[in-house]
């Protein structure tokens, strides 16, 4: 079944970027990152940045908006059955180069998984002056890695925002 990536979370003040692979079939029907409650992304968000977790949609785009932060997907579309990034067929990426002309203030891209980052280096050449570091999934599927152990690499992200807030 072919899939389509959400609309871009990204505006002028976007620093980081935070790219998973495809929105699975909760976020598509929702049209909202990350809907899937056996996510973890956003509660270790909400913590890394020590702030009250809310299931508020609203809540979270504003937390990210706070932290100069972009939600955005390197496949544009792919053909997959259910949410599994293992699944994909037939992908195709999202225009970066026309992204980073658009916005140029984007200085870290952050892989939401070991897959977003193969397909993004797969079919495109990083950006000079942006730094890219993967992240473990978030994914339920993810069992490899404890919450805890997802958390204190997450803890990169925050040390980007706050290493920028004070740069």
């Amino acid at each position: 079944m072919l899939k389509q990536a959400l609309q871009p979370l990204i505006d002028n003040s976007t620093i980081i970027l935070i790219m998973g692979t495809m929105a699975g079939e909760q976020s598509i029907a929702k049209q909202q990152y990350y809907a899937n409650r056996g996510n973890l992304f956003w509660k270790i968000l909400f913590a890394i940045f020590e702030e009250e977790f809310s299931t508020s949609y609203e809540d979270r785009k504003a937390l990210v908006k706070k932290y100069n932060i972009g939600l955005w997907n390197v496949l544009k579309s792919c053909k997959r059955e259910g949410s599994s990034d293992a699944k994909i067929t037939e992908e195709t990426i999202n225009d970066f180069e026309s992204l980073h002309k658009q916005f140029p203030n984007i200085k870290y891209v952050f892989f939401e998984s070991k897959a977003a980052a193969k397909y993004f280096h797969k079919h495109t050449i990083p950006q000079e002056g942006i730094t890219y570091i993967t992240l473990p999934s978030t994914s339920g599927l993810n069992a490899g890695l404890t919450k805890t152990e997802k958390m204190e690499q997450w803890k990169a992200v925050a040390q980007a925002v706050f290493s920028k807030l004070e740069g």
